[in-house]
């Protein structure tokens, strides 16, 4: 016996579910319903199936093949316009003539006694069979009234109340003779229920009723669907849940990686390859789909979750729907009966409200408050770069196929035939996610010179030589081994510009990439001697001929600082003391915990060796951190003076540039030394800009990283080692005595949650009242808000670019008058953004 599988609806109501998707390849317990509907066939012994499809029929087909997977024999069967239910099994006919069949709907879930109601249309010797189902709300379908022998009486489609005259409804399952096909014309549009069994019944045909004892639910609605979900789980539908039973109701995937610190309160179900972190809490009725991933601090409760999902920590998902490939970024909420279709990303702390309905492809951006479906609108789409660049979570945010793309708008926007420089950290994501960058600039016609693993100095050194246009480096994020920063450069080394970001972005977002015919492919190549020339140029432009039998103390993160220290450091015969010196591809970041480990034994080895300084670099060569000869570690801020003293010392002139956010006691040391303060605002463009201006002799940004002008505008934790070696060989003066004669800095930095779309208010509150309360004082808006008082004393206001914060500094004579200009702005922006 052959089986007719009604697989062409398109399944409007479930949109956006089936916007990019048929409806019977809907999941319900991590399997598509269909799936669950030839299992049921097979299970009853009717292998031999015709699928008939119309609405995306190429995905169906693509998914179940020939039917080998499941044990059975498909043919399709496929309709160029809808032909309705009859029509569309008449457009199997051929395939049909031979014998009773069975028409089952591909979309709807049940464990109907199918070799039950076979026999009941056998022992009735009927011409069709239907099969009915008592159902509470009869309104949706259609009701079939039959006497007390199962013959139908009466055919009622889709009633009003008043009309309900019986809850036994159509569920769109036949036992057919073929000889019913004849009742049917080609090519048509044709139901069964309102235009062949109506006519059937008026000639006195035996059409009879099987009321089925069965689970039977039409997936018609998300309420449905959800519904579906949950019956599953709960064991009110025989259906074959893959995976093992961890406890009652919960069911896991072999493949699955779950942390025992996870809680699971079921019914529920993780689906093959998922992972669950430790404090992911899912409750009752959630599925979770396959290569799905919840971090830390996840809630799921009643949430359907399709796969390849990445649920980020802190997310809130109550009653909903995820489409599948979709995003939700730390601190997201998806509240009941949302639906989010596939691939869109929820961006942090985001708030998709109870019935909003969002759309494939779409993003949310972060922080925004959602009341309404997102339909046609892309809603607000994110900029890529942030303050480290292109940064995100690795397979999550940050794919190869991100990489490829971002790679090809960067290669249209140069000439064809240049040169760009790539590099990396030394971990594996880096390693993978370069490979594809490099084959996207290649096939862009944009040579490439790979610097392998490299310090970033060292790329941004050769981006900025005169054969290259650019570079692209790729590094694990600071603190984040999960995520990494794709960093673009342009040909002076230094991040790309405000403007050059936005125009790569609009090429990204328009996907208007260039083509290169196929003798444009450009070439890939490993140049020599990079590291040679790095560190013969460094050494021409910093003066170190002092430096022999002086000892440091030098930890190199087991980052990429390594390859490029022993060359330096051999050069100019220092004794050095290293530690950490190799290329750790596990751990190619570090944790707080981590660092503060590492400084305590780095200040414990310069203070047992009796060294002039230790100096620590970050896993990329970019920054540094200070301990003194005591041991003493010395924290960014104080860094930044001391090193400052140092240069202004030994330079007596010249100009520096400093980010607004640095303590104004930086100006009273350049005014002992005769030298300016040019403040700039707290991007590293801005910095990188003031820098190579002319009489420039020192740039920081109060975070590690420090600019040496003679050599490169960029910050350069190699360069300003070396720097530093010369300077402490020439003063008479330890770092601990140049700190200790260096002013106490009084001043205090404090963060308030400031929803985006609150952030601009903010601002205009914090604007008009600075200029209400000026009283003789000074407004800047270098960058923020900045109001210096006549007694020195100031205060700054700068919403963060990247989080929905507003940062604020505050500085006076004392720590008691800070604290009190701190609080009383800090009131005014809360006021502000509440």
């Amino acid at each position: 016996m052959k089986a007719v599988v009604m697989a062409g609806g398109e399944g409007t109501r479930l949109r956006p579910m089936t916007a990019n998707q048929p409806k019977p390849l809907l999941p319900v317990a991590n399997r598509p319903i269909m799936e669950h509907v030839l299992r049921l066939l097979k299970r009853h012994g009717v292998t031999e199936t015709v699928v008939t499809l119309q609405f995306l029929a190429a995905l169906v087909r693509t998914y179940f093949g020939d039917g080998d997977e499941l044990g059975m024999s498909l043919e399709y069967a496929t309709e160029a316009v809808p032909l309705g239910t009859a029509g569309s099994v008449k457009n199997a006919a051929d395939r049909l003539r031979d014998d009773r069949f069975l028409v089952i709907s591909g979309d709807a879930l049940t464990d109907i006694d199918l070799s039950d109601m076979i026999r009941f249309h056998r022992e009735n010797s009927a011409l069709v069979t239907i099969g009915l189902k008592r159902v509470p709300n009869p309104l949706e379908f259609g009701i079939i009234i039959v006497d007390d022998e199962g013959r139908v009486q009466r055919f009622l489609e889709k009633p009003t109340w008043g009309q309900v005259f019986s809850d036994t409804v159509n569920t769109g399952i036949y036992v057919m003779e073929p000889e019913v096909l004849d009742e049917v014309a080609p090519d048509e549009p044709v139901d069964w229920s309102s235009d062949v069994f109506p006519a059937l019944l008026d000639r006195g045909a035996a059409i009879y009723g099987y009321v089925a004892d069965g689970y039977w639910e039409d997936v018609g609605t998300h309420d449905s669907y959800l519904k579906a979900q949950a019956d599953a789980l709960s064991g009110k539908v025989d259906l074959d849940i893959g995976g093992f039973e961890l406890s009652p109701g919960v069911w896991v995937a072999d493949s699955a990686s779950v942390d025992p610190e996870a809680v699971l309160k079921g019914p529920l179900l993780i689906g093959d390859y998922a992972k669950v972190e430790a404090g992911a809490e899912l409750r009752e009725y959630t599925v979770l789909g396959n290569n799905a991933v919840v971090r830390e601090g996840a809630v799921l409760h009643r949430a359907v979750v399709h796969d390849n999902v990445y649920l980020g920590p802190g997310a809130h998902l109550r009653g909903c729907v995820i489409g599948k490939s979709t995003d939700i970024m730390a601190g997201a909420r998806i509240e009941e009966n949302a639906v989010i279709g596939d691939e869109c990303v929820i961006e942090a702390e985001a708030y998709v409200s109870s019935g909003v309905k969002v759309y494939p492809f779409k993003t949310i951006e972060a922080g925004a408050v959602v009341n309404t479906s997102v339909i046609w609108e892309s809603r607000g789409q994110r900029n890529l770069f942030g303050p480290r660049g292109v940064s995100g979570l690795v397979n999550v945010e940050i794919t190869a196929e991100l990489c490829v793309r971002l790679a090809s708008a960067y290669a249209t926007t140069l000439k064809k035939g240049e040169y760009v420089v790539t590099s990396r950290d030394c971990s594996l994501a880096a390693r993978a996610l370069k490979r594809a960058v490099i084959g996207a600039l290649t096939a862009g016609a944009i040579n490439v010179l790979d610097l392998e693993a490299a310090p970033l100095p060292v790329a941004r050194f050769h981006a900025a030589r005169e054969s290259a246009a650019g570079g692209i480096a790729l590094r694990t994020t600071p603190g984040d081994p999960q995520s990494v920063d794709i960093v673009i450069m342009d040909g002076r080394g230094a991040d790309l510009p405000p403007a050059a970001q936005r125009k790569l972005e609009r090429v990204v977002s328009r996907q208007e990439y260039r083509r290169a015919f196929p003798g444009e492919i450009a070439s890939l190549t490993y140049p020599a001697r990079t590291v040679e020339d790095y560190t013969n140029e460094l050494l021409g432009h910093v003066y170190v001929d002092d430096v022999r039998d002086m000892k440091v103390v030098v930890d190199c993160a087991g980052g990429t600082s390594s390859l490029v220290l022993p060359k330096l450091l051999g050069r100019i015969g220092v004794e050095v003391l290293t530690v950490n010196a190799r290329l750790d591809d596990v751990s190619p970041t570090e944790t707080l915990a981590e660092r503060r480990r590492d400084l305590q034994r780095l200040s414990e080895l310069v203070s047992s060796s009796r060294a002039a300084f230790g100096v620590r670099f970050d896993p990329v060569g970019e920054r540094i951190a200070l301990v003194d000869e005591m041991g003493h570690l010395i924290s960014e801020e104080r860094a930044l003076l001391v090193v400052l003293d140092l240069v202004a010392a030994e330079r007596r002139g010249g100009q520096v540039a400093l980010p607004v956010t640095t303590t104004r006691v930086a100006e009273q040391v350049c005014r002992f030394h005769g030298v300016e303060v040019q403040w700039t605002s707290t991007s590293l463009d801005a910095l990188t800009s003031a820098a190579a201006g002319p009489d420039m002799i020192f740039a920081a940004d109060g975070r590690g990283g420090f600019v040496v002008p003679e050599f490169s505008p960029a910050i350069d934790g190699l360069a300003a080692f070396m720097r530093m070696l010369g300077l402490v060989a020439r003063t008479r003066l330890s770092l601990s005595q140049i700190d200790a004669r260096i002013p106490e800095v009084k001043m205090l930095k404090r963060t308030v949650p400031t929803p985006w779309a609150a952030k601009g208010a903010v601002m205009r509150s914090v604007i008009e009242t600075a200029e209400a309360e000026q009283d003789g004082g000074r407004i800047d808006t270098t960058d923020g808000v900045r109001l210096a008082h006549q007694d020195g004393s100031w205060v700054l206001v700068l919403p963060a670019a990247a989080e929905p914060v507003t940062d604020l500094w505050a500085e006076a004579n004392d720590m008691d008058s800070a604290q009190a200009l701190l609080e009383r702005w800090a009131r005014i922006v809360e006021q502000a953004a509440s």
